[in-house]
């Protein structure tokens, strides 16, 4: 198996922001939000739907707190 390694998770995803989106599901200025970690101004659901499109699977654990 061969392994990449990227810069960032954007590189990863797509060559450019634009493709990145398209990719998402969102506009460009949406990737740009996420890139400058403004992650407050989505909704979990929004996070979850981008993560589906880019085929990451996201796992949940939640607990009592201590």
């Amino acid at each position: 198996m061969n392994k990449q390694r990227f810069n960032s998770v954007w590189d990863a995803i797509e060559d450019t922001p634009g493709d990145a989106a398209k990719t998402l599901g969102v506009t460009q200025p949406r990737i740009s939000d996420l890139m400058r970690g403004k992650v407050d101004v989505f909704s979990i659901d929004t996070l979850v739907n981008m993560l589906a499109a880019a085929e990451i699977r996201l796992e949940m654990r939640l607990r009592k707190a201590a």
